[in-house]
């Protein structure tokens, strides 16, 4: 963990407090100040009642700044939580913007549960610096102040104070020490639980198809252990600094109060300072509120180093170009992506996708397709080379105006939005309620939506969706969204025969997406039979590149496809594959 870009966090956050920040400083304050004083009135009050002074001003004196502390401490609370509030919601701000700003190399570095961890737990924690921090400075002053009273009351009380202080203040250096690594493994075993657990939620099918409950349940809470062990360590710590505060606390007070009696024998100090010199030793070796307020530094700071962990991560950085008229045509020069362990994913890759055309990213499982379609809209960034959408380097391109060139249909999309018609229209065009029904009925989601209770205004939540109907809303937010080039990464994959051949007729068709760049990642080979060119992948580069027909002849071509036979099925020979005139036949053209 980087402490100092931790500590340069958890200031940034206490300033984030606002004004709350000033008004718990001052509250915070005034209440040091009375806690100092209050011993020295209830003194005078104690000189005055054995002397026949004013009793009645002292006493008065003293319930008065009892008053004022009483107001103070609930004032100091209400303002502390005001700030807290702030300081939290901008760390949590902060870190949500970050994270969605990493893109898809967040969840390559961290886990989902470890970042759900961050972005909750920690952040609230981190976000309570503003309050922790004052009072932490603020519960310094009582006892300095009592130092300084104990030397105005007496210079041998103080001196009697100071020869046993280094003891205290080594206390607290020690257990500091001891918690800052304590919490770091602690809430680094805290993150990796709940990763096991949002995997294990993820999973839940899996899990319950396999009858492996127990055995999950095991393996999510195997941190807790290394987890009860942090905490019990915490535990132990604070109980070691008590224990001996218990002892050192009781010594010094001893030590100063047999040196105040015999100031008071020899007539030095009076019964009052007396009272007040034993109140002030308590306040002066007040090491029950730095030990608290160190340990909730301690936590602050370990937190924020996990938030500054990820704080750190560089985001995807966009220029300032916009993106002159063209077709959507697509080049990668020398692009390379490099896979850890296992050599390359693409290696040297040069290929230029027309503007316009439908072209067809087929290869083996492994071969790359997915990370090319990545590269397409840069999702990723390639290790060498570059990635140039109608002459322009994708980087040197403005977010806003790479976003709306390029669209992506997903094989397991994600649908965003409370209702159906939100996630449809989710992206960063503005769409209207026809486009959205259009482009449904384009990707044969229109029937069954308006089947649902309220139609495209149905919850998502409320809508239990198959594999099929997820993949075609999905589809439905691509074309709407669809810009100069429309990517599709395997959306066939949970489709049947007669919706993929509808999906494929839209594709093909003299519709909205015909002057679109259309770059589909397929499995089948009656989609790649559709496409005007076929880009094969292989070896970590282009294999081949020409008509479905043309490359049919290669076997190892025709294996990189779903070997799916018989009604419906799409290999040589198959019948119904449903591909019009012409495409069946290139597709189930013999080797």
């Amino acid at each position: 963990m980087d402490r100092r870009a931790a500590d340069r966090l958890l200031l940034t956050a206490a300033r984030r407090g606002g004004p709350w920040v000033a008004v718990m400083m001052a509250t915070s304050l005034l209440l040091a100040g009375v806690y100092t004083v209050l011993p020295a009135l209830m003194g005078r009050t104690v000189d005055a009642v054995l002397s026949g002074g004013d009793t009645a001003g002292w006493l008065s004196l003293s319930i008065a700044a009892i008053f004022v502390l009483m107001v103070c401490d609930t004032l100091d609370d209400l303002v502390g939580k005001l700030a807290e509030a702030r300081s939290v919601a901008w760390v949590r701000h902060t870190l949500l913007r970050h994270v969605l700003g990493l893109g898809t190399r967040a969840t390559r570095r961290f886990t989902s549960g470890d970042l759900v961890s961050r972005l909750v737990g920690n952040s609230a924690r981190t976000g309570q610096v503003a309050s922790t921090l004052v009072w932490a400075v603020m519960d310094l002053v009582p006892p300095l102040g009592a130092i300084v009273a104990l030397a105005l009351i007496d210079p041998w009380l103080c001196l009697t104070f100071l020869v046993g202080l280094p003891v205290v203040l080594l206390l607290v250096r020690t257990f500091v020490r001891d918690a800052s690594d304590i919490n770091e493994h602690y809430f680094d075993a805290q993150g990796r639980l709940a990763a096991r657990l949002v995997d294990a939620l993820t999973g839940i099918r899996t899990i319950t198809a396999a009858g492996t409950v127990d055995r999950e349940v095991r393996r999510v809470l195997g941190p807790l252990p290394e987890l009860r062990r942090h905490g019990s360590g915490m535990w132990r710590a604070l109980a070691r600094v008590s224990s001996r505060e218990a002892l050192t606390v009781p010594l010094l007070e001893v030590a100063v109060l047999a040196v105040a009696g015999l100031e008071l024998a020899q007539g030095r100090i009076t019964p009052g300072q007396v009272l007040a010199a034993g109140e002030y030793v308590v306040v002066a070796t007040g090491i029950s509120s730095v030990v608290s307020s160190a340990s909730r530094l301690a936590l602050a700071r370990a937190t924020a180093g996990r938030v500054s962990e990820v704080l750190a991560e560089p985001t995807v950085r966009y220029g300032d170009e916009k993106l002159p008229d063209g077709p959507g045509r697509l080049e990668f020069r020398g692009v390379t992506v490099g896979a850890s362990g296992s050599g390359a994913v693409l290696e040297n890759l040069w290929l230029t996708v027309p503007g316009g055309a439908l072209v067809a990213v087929a290869g083996r499982s492994g071969s790359g397709k997915s990370v090319l379609a990545a590269l397409a809209g840069r999702l990723l960034d390639p290790d060498e080379g570059e990635v140039l959408l109608d002459g322009v380097p994708l980087p040197r391109l403005d977010r806003s105006a790479l976003r709306k060139a390029v669209a992506y249909g997903f094989e397991r999309p994600v649908l965003l939005g409370e209702t159906f018609a939100d996630a449809i229209a989710f992206g960063p065009r503005s769409v209207d309620a026809d486009e959205v029904s259009r482009q449904a009925a384009a990707a044969r989601a229109d029937a069954f939506i308006r089947r649902m209770p309220e139609g495209y205004g149905t919850r998502l939540a409320d809508a239990p969706l198959s594999g099929g109907e997820a993949q075609r809303v999905g589809l439905a937010r691509a074309f709407v969204q669809a810009g100069r080039l429309l990517v599709l990464d395997d959306v066939a994959a949970s489709l049947d025969t007669v919706t993929e051949h509808h999906i494929s007729q839209v594709l093909t068709g003299a519709g909205a997406l015909a002057d679109r760049t259309r770059l589909v990642v397929t499995h089948r080979a009656s989609t790649a039979a559709r496409a005007d060119i076929v880009i094969w992948l292989d070896g970590g580069g282009v294999r081949g590149q020409g008509t479905h027909r043309e490359l049919w002849s290669e076997p190892s071509y025709r294996a990189a496809f779903q070997p799916v036979t018989g009604a419906g099925g799409e290999g040589p020979g198959g019948a119904g594959t449903g591909l019009p005139e012409g495409a069946d036949a290139a597709a189930r053209s013999p080797a």
